[in-house]
């Protein structure tokens, strides 16, 4: 039988159609186009089988991938697309928005060795696709159903994939979630250049055929108290993820027009879904025609100055504290960015906002690159007597993210946090002190990606459901 593998030295890499960049910011469609059939077998054929398959160590949910190319390149998708979902709860997800580039593929073998990554995101994109299309994505049937009750608080990445997990074990499951769709940052944090919405709301779906009972606009701590949930249900998953904005204190930050990441890509984000947003329809979330500065190096910058850049904005600047190679954001994203037109204003820290009533300026700080910081990372530092001036109609902060109050939004006083305010679990079993509470994703490890996500959503369901039956054992033995 003829070798379908290790074509690497025959075929070079291939990556999707990407649109030109002056067509792609004047929609926003997703940029790269999916591999065609004979594409995603010809480029999954090129994956060397390496006997330590860095890829898959790399990846957090140690995702089988030499194995589902091996399939994918033999004509077996079907196979390929099961054995992929089997360690992946979305993998059309991650597919589309994983940074591949720090993970999966830029730990391929024959990366390394100077012929081009297997382009691992895009077959896994294309097999799941294509297993929706072919209508092989079946809702869960377990095979039993039990009288045990979870409700877990959030439909995010990491409160969706534990629902998943719990739901083929047997378990009742219901999620509760503040906004009034589920999918967390999925549906109104990543812009639909990135990953459609379609594909979330299709997800959704799924897990809602699964018997997966959804409460949207559902907030812990107004609608019903943690204790209270606590009583409805044999165990609590919260899995809220971050959603506080980190500040920047400097003079000027009262000033009008001054808005957080996330409110600007909701904003965004809820008029693409056909919504009526007063903020954006009244002109101050909406950067048609203004000078845009964005101040933040992560992936959240990069969708702010993108978004920004496709409102038909006037200019947009990227102001980051150190210099591109030092980007904590994917560098394929900060490539997108460049083609599209953004100016990143490099070693460069706001200083003041300037204005009368809203912003108007923003008064910069040059930077150099100093001593490596306890992260091994060179620490920015201020160059005295070197200032700038930017105009500025809108300032975007994309600083980051931190947790909100937990205890105290869920009337749950008891609950331990860590000294940075996200909730203390066992890491083993991802336990909260609070019997019968467990805790997973971004409110527990902090800002992070969607892959550790549901990784750790994952992993919360296998210990939600230990902890269930060690429950039951006793009270057998008893």
């Amino acid at each position: 039988m003829t070798n379908k593998m290790l074509k690497f030295t025959d075929l070079s890499k291939e990556t999707p159609f990407k649109e030109d960049s002056k067509t792609r910011i004047s929609n926003f469609n997703e940029i790269y186009k999916e591999f065609i059939n004979d594409k995603a077998k010809s480029q999954a054929s090129r994956c060397s089988q390496c006997g330590t398959p860095f890829c898959q160590v790399h990846c957090p949910l140690h995702n089988n991938i030499p194995d589902w190319l091996k399939m994918t390149a033999e004509g077996r998708l079907e196979e390929a697309y099961n054995l992929s979902a089997s360690t992946n709860n979305m993998p059309e997800v991650c597919g589309s928005i994983c940074p591949q580039d720090r993970l999966c593929e830029g730990n391929c073998v024959i990366e390394q060795s100077g012929h081009g990554t297997v382009t691992i995101g895009a077959v896994e994109k294309f097999l799941t696709n294509n297993a929706w299309e072919n209508n092989w994505v079946k809702p869960v049937k377990p095979t039993s159903e039990l009288k045990e009750t979870i409700g877990i608080i959030g439909a995010g990445p990491a409160g969706l994939a534990a629902a998943e997990q719990l739901r083929k074990k047997g378990y009742q499951i219901t999620v509760y979630d503040r906004y009034d769709r589920s999918g967390g940052l999925l549906i109104y944090g990543i812009p639909n250049f990135k990953l459609e919405k379609d594909i979330v709301l299709r997800r959704v779906k799924y897990l809602e055929d699964s018997k997966i009972k959804i409460i949207n606009n559902f907030e812990v701590g107004k609608n019903a108290t943690l204790k209270e949930l606590k009583e409805k249900h044999d165990a609590i998953l919260i899995a809220t993820g971050v959603y506080k904005s980190r500040e920047i204190e400097i003079p000027g930050s009262n000033l009008k027009n001054i808005y957080p990441a996330m409110e600007f890509l909701t904003a965004s984000n809820k008029k693409g879904l056909g919504d009526k947003v007063e903020n954006f329809d009244n002109g101050n979330l909406n950067c048609e025609g203004k000078n845009v500065v964005v101040i933040g190096g992560g992936d959240t910058a990069m969708d702010c100055v993108r978004t920004a850049i496709r409102q038909k904005a006037k200019k947009v600047s990227c102001l980051y504290r150190r210099d591109k190679e030092n980007m904590p954001g994917s560098a394929r994203e900060v490539t997108n960015a460049e083609e599209e037109g953004i100016e990143f204003v490099w070693l460069s820290s706001p200083k003041l906002f300037k204005g009368t009533d809203k912003v108007e300026e923003v008064l910069i700080n040059k930077m150099k690159l100093g001593d490596p910081d306890a992260s091994g990372r060179r620490s920015p530092e201020v160059i005295e007597g070197k200032e700038e001036t930017i105009k500025a109609d809108i300032v975007i902060k994309a600083l980051g993210f931190d947790a909100e109050n937990i205890p105290k939004l869920f009337e749950e006083p008891g609950l331990e946090i860590t000294k940075w305010g996200t909730i203390k679990t066992d890491l083993k079993t991802l336990k909260t002190n609070i019997k019968g509470v467990f805790a997973a994703g971004d409110i527990v490890r902090g800002a992070s990606l969607v892959v550790w996500a549901i990784r750790d959503g994952r992993d919360a369901a296998e210990g939600i459901s230990n902890y269930l039956e060690s429950k039951k054992n006793k009270t057998i033995a008893a």
